[in-house]
């Protein structure tokens, strides 16, 4: 079986990047890629380092991302996910099929144990509010990102911790 060391931590079997490619257009939030308006999925390879991989194949892909940051990991689809918001400039976006983003309800679970089910619009609601805590809280994605991200994800606010309370 496939072993591999991801963020610090062994895992077993395949892992996957689950790649959300989001742009502004009038100030809205939109899913492309070149899977359309949908999550991509890209087969990391056990050397492959995620951030890196994801980072190059948007660049080959899509084009020069603005920013490409992990949100979160999960086991689904028989492998290891992690999930990644890519931000592109509008202009990139080209033929690629696109949606707004709504909002959606984040997937919940107890202390200790994963949702049963999460859809991957609960996926990318994670990814948002994460990518809303960096704006406030990582000087670097704040320096990359246009100030118009910082409207935009206003309303995604972070809740960490909520099943703890």
């Amino acid at each position: 079986m496939d072993r591999r060391r991801i963020f610090g931590f062994d895992v077993e079997g395949p892992v996957q990047a689950e790649v959300f490619i989001l742009y502004l257009a009038d100030g809205r939030i939109r899913l492309t890629g070149p899977c359309g308006p949908a999550p991509w999925y890209i087969e990391l390879g056990e050397d492959d380092d995620p951030v890196e991989t994801v980072d190059r194949l948007t660049r080959s892909n899509v084009g020069e991302p603005i920013v490409v940051h992990s949100t979160s990991w999960r086991r689904s689809r028989e492998a290891v996910i992690l999930s990644f918001v890519g931000v592109i400039d509008a202009k990139l976006v080209g033929e690629m099929d696109s949606v707004d983003v709504t909002r959606s309800e984040l997937a919940r679970s107890g202390p200790a144990a994963a949702p049963s089910s999460i859809d991957y619009t609960q996926v990318l609601e994670h990814g948002l509010r994460h990518l809303a805590w960096l704006l406030n809280d990582d000087s670097v994605v704040r320096g990359e990102l246009p100030a118009d991200w910082v409207k935009a994800v206003a309303d995604y606010v972070p809740e960490p911790f909520r099943n703890l309370r």
